[in-house]
């Protein structure tokens, strides 16, 4: 039985889990994905971009630093509830400040105060989940929480994207359409001096594409010819105006200069990891020496009058349907002023240097006021987050465990050095954090080189598919089976409890990966083989996660569980983190074929380490309910 059982049953966790989880997702989604297309599309440079918002994630690394304080002060449902108004605040702030002009460093410290808030929200959350329900119910619902968590992610990359570039359309002139088109056969030659008609109008600015229907041969042409391509594109564009220059990256006009590390340790190492561990394939460099990629071409856009004087029509171009092997390389964003609406501007479009097959590929521009979209937008989010403040100020239940504390501050103070003392004193803590960090060992090592392994040429061990189909594969088929695993798995724990499926948990976590194995291994060209391949490895990851995420509540059950978990996850991203950072470099030096048997030998340690963990018999099982006559 578990001694934080709850006083009061009569709420349904289906009342409160899901819209929890799903409001936990989404200002993580905002804060790293939603943001970064938002300034993208208000003209914000990619090195800003990239440097302010990767700080965004910050709070989510340090938050078991002040896991305690929510620990120690007032309910975590207060927490939970508070913390909801504020992100909704944030919100509001964001799309209050987004037409100012100095709406970047506006915004981004709206953003800041977001983050921490929405990461304090997960201390909370976690910590309520583990108050309000039984180990039976913990382990029923964790494939649940993770399912809405994952809605909320697919919620804020698509739905949420999708509803900001339907307000730019509909705040500006007609969308330009531009459809590219593969083709085995014929190509749609590019004449940069050919003369285009505009389409006079009095009352609104329109922009005008030629070609509008552009046909590539799927013939790979040289780097050369294309870079020719790319260059001709941005000079113009940015003699003219249409596009501003990004500031040149310093470190690479230096001459590199060979440190004693590298020569004496990084160097040796690698030519010996290589020597003795890495793949042959004595056909590579010949097979290099002939690179070619994928065709591109160049699409002229030109408008048809003159924008009012100090006034600017800034046209967006995106890609909007058809096959993803069509990409837009230059141009997506192009600003027309009252010095150079009279000139013709460029866009790039390349093909993916896989693709054989006839597909078509279609861009839309939009002119409208970007601005104002993206404020709605976020508006809208505000008001979504102010509804979840209301409902879950009633939906929540209110367990006993959940009591309100009353602490001095030297009290506080005290408890928060205790907190961590307390756990880093818990029986078994070397087990324990070794587990934490080596469970997930292969799979941090294979998630970041399983795109690349798909989209990578056959000449290097890859199975070259198009970034179409690795959408597909990875995209939809992987996350339906990720999904399906952590649903099943929580079924599972719940009837059986973490003890019984530990051995298969960690087989299932491990195992699968034997799929990529057997990829690189055949490297076949089946696309059904591919796909029931990574489903099987998604499955087993989503399943084996379940015994992942049920030890870190377990462990840290006690005293101070809100903030021994936030602890526990703070491990939980290490041990993601650390591998995933050397998996590239060791890929690169023994290829994918061997790459993929070292990930199989990562799974050793996980195995390992099973045997020494001791977890209660009964927990996670779910409680039979006994029925009153």
């Amino acid at each position: 039985m578990n001694k934080h059982k709850t006083a009061s049953k009569s709420r349904s966790p289906w009342a409160w889990i899901p819209t929890l989880y799903f409001a936990q997702g989404i200002p993580y989604v905002v804060a790293m994905t939603v943001s970064v297309i938002m300034y993208k599309r208000l003209g914000i440079s990619n090195t800003d971009i990239a440097l302010y918002t990767s700080w965004l994630y910050l709070p989510w690394v340090i938050k078991p630093f002040w896991s305690p304080f929510v620990d120690l002060i007032k309910t975590k449902r207060w927490w939970i509830i508070t913390m909801q108004l504020f992100i909704g605040a944030g919100l509001a702030g964001v799309a209050f400040l987004i037409p100012v002009s100095f709406f970047f460093q506006a915004t981004l410290a709206v953003l800041w105060l977001l983050a921490f808030s929405s990461a304090t929200h997960d201390i909370a959350a976690d910590g309520f989940y583990m108050l309000a329900l039984d180990s039976g119910e913990q382990s029923f619902f964790v494939g649940i929480r993770s399912t809405f968590y994952r809605l909320a992610m697919i919620v804020g990359q698509g739905v949420l994207i999708i509803l900001a570039g339907s307000l730019e359309v509909a705040t500006g002139s007609e969308p330009l359409k531009i459809n590219v088109t593969s083709s085995n056969t014929t190509n749609t030659e590019f004449v940069p001096d050919a003369p285009i008609l505009r389409e006079p109008s009095a009352e609104k600015a329109t922009f005008t594409a030629f070609p509008s229907d552009l046909v590539l041969s799927t013939k790979n042409i040289s780097p050369e010819e294309f870079e020719g391509m790319k260059e001709f594109a941005k000079t113009h564009n940015q003699k003219n105006g249409f596009t501003i220059a990004e500031a040149t990256d310093v470190q690479k006009a230096e001459k590199e200069t060979s440190s004693w590390w590298s020569e004496h340790v990084a160097t040796p190492l690698e030519n010996f990891i290589r020597d003795n561990f890495g793949e042959k394939r004595e056909d590579s460099q010949s097979l290099n020496n002939g690179e070619q990629v994928g065709n591109a071409g160049i699409i002229t856009v030109v408008l048809n009058k003159q924008p009012e004087p100090g006034k600017e029509v800034v046209l967006n171009s995106r890609f909007s349907g058809g096959d993803e092997s069509i990409s837009l390389i230059s141009g997506e964003r192009l600003v027309f002023n009252e010095n150079n609406w009279d000139k013709p501007a460029y866009l790039v479009v390349q093909l993916d240097e896989k693709l054989t097959q006839e597909v078509t590929g279609s861009f839309t521009a939009t002119s409208g006021n970007l601005p104002l979209a993206w404020s709605i937008t976020f508006y809208i989010l505000a008001g979504f987050f102010l509804l979840v403040f209301i409902y879950h100020r009633f939906a929540l239940p209110k367990p006993a465990a959940d009591a309100p504390r009353n602490h001095s501050p030297n009290e506080i103070i005290k408890e928060f050095g205790l907190t961590f003392k307390s756990f880093f004193s818990k029986k078994g803590i070397g087990v324990a954090l070794a587990f934490m960090l080596l469970y997930r060992l292969g799979e941090a090592m294979l998630v970041k080189m399983a795109s690349p392994f798909l989209l990578d040429g056959r000449d290097i061990g890859g199975l070259g598919l198009t970034t179409g189909q690795v959408g597909l594969v990875y995209g939809t088929v992987g996350v339906i089976s990720l999904t399906l695993g952590g649903i099943i798995g929580g079924i599972a724990a719940s009837r059986k409890g973490l003890k019984y499926w530990l051995w298969p948990m960690a087989l299932a976590i491990t195992l699968p990966h034997l799929a990529f194995l057997y990829l690189s291994w055949f490297l076949p060209e089946s696309l059904l083989l591919i796909n029931i391949a990574v489903a099987v490895e998604q499955f087993g990851y989503g399943f084996g996660f379940t015994a992942y995420m049920l030890y870190l509540i377990y462990f840290s059950d006690g005293e101070h569980k809100t903030a021994h978990y936030a602890i526990c996850t703070g491990f939980m991203a290490l041990g993601m983190m650390l591998p995933g950072m050397i998996a590239g470099w060791i890929q690169e030096l023994i290829g994918y074929n061997h790459f993929f048997i070292f990930v199989m030998i990562c799974a050793i340690p996980t195995l390992l380490i099973i045997p020494f963990l001791k977890v209660d018999k009964d927990f996670g099982k779910k409680e039979k309910k006994v029925e009153s006559a």
